[in-house]
């Protein structure tokens, strides 16, 4: 029987790729493992992160396919395998993106960030609304004077746009309904979405 999506749903999905991807699973590198490898190549520090955003886009593409992460990753929430682990992958590159800013994962503001770049294009508006000026680089202390009441804010809207991404008629049940082609067609979607998630994250964690 498919999961029935519901934002309750979408936002335990939520925290639970990122606890995974900020304290690791076995086999897999956590975001701020990533982040030191990655800080560890050559070139400027966009470059870097540049470097990062390419290889995830990869990963994106494949995960859709094999739905892919089920046979490492347990999955005790309400949301598809092929959703959630789409969700693992894009977030722990935000994170590990963060980490290379200098942000503190353990920080419930940061976390609420990564999800708000998980909304691609819409984060903008996401954290025009809630009183965050997008396009530069978040300051540390800026982040520190984000309120509880906008964190919750930024949480609904984040949940309510990843809802109506994943609700949308075709998107999930094409997956369910033709496996092998439309893990293809899903494949596809998730490297552009990864891609501009990498953008925005970039653009809101690192200077430009």
């Amino acid at each position: 029987m498919a999961k029935e999506l519901t934002q309750s749903g979408i936002m335990q999905a939520l925290d639970w790729a990122y606890d995974k991807s900020v304290n690791g699973v076995t086999g897999l590198d956590s975001a701020e493992d990533m982040a030191n490898n990655y800080l560890k190549g050559s070139g400027t520090l966009i470059v870097k992160v540049n470097s990062l955003i390419r290889w995830q886009n990869t990963k994106a593409g494949t995960s859709g396919f094999i739905t892919g992460l089920g046979g490492i990753l347990v999955l005790p929430i309400a949301v598809p395998a092929n959703i959630a682990s789409v969700m693992y992958v894009q977030i722990r590159m935000i994170a590990a993106i963060a980490k290379m800013g200098g942000y503190d994962l353990k920080d419930d503001r940061v976390k609420t960030l990564v999800f708000a770049c998980l909304a691609g294009d819409a984060a903008k508006d996401i954290l025009k609304e809630t009183g965050i000026i997008f396009g530069t680089k978040i300051a540390t202390s800026a982040v520190k004077n984000i309120s509880g009441k906008t964190i919750t804010a930024i949480n609904q809207k984040v949940g309510f746009r990843l809802l109506t991404k994943f609700g949308e008629k075709g998107t999930v049940n094409l997956v369910k309904i033709i496996p092998v082609f439309g893990g293809v067609v899903g494949g596809t979607l998730d490297i552009v979405a990864t891609n501009v998630i990498g953008n925005i994250a970039r653009d809101t964690f690192i200077q430009k």
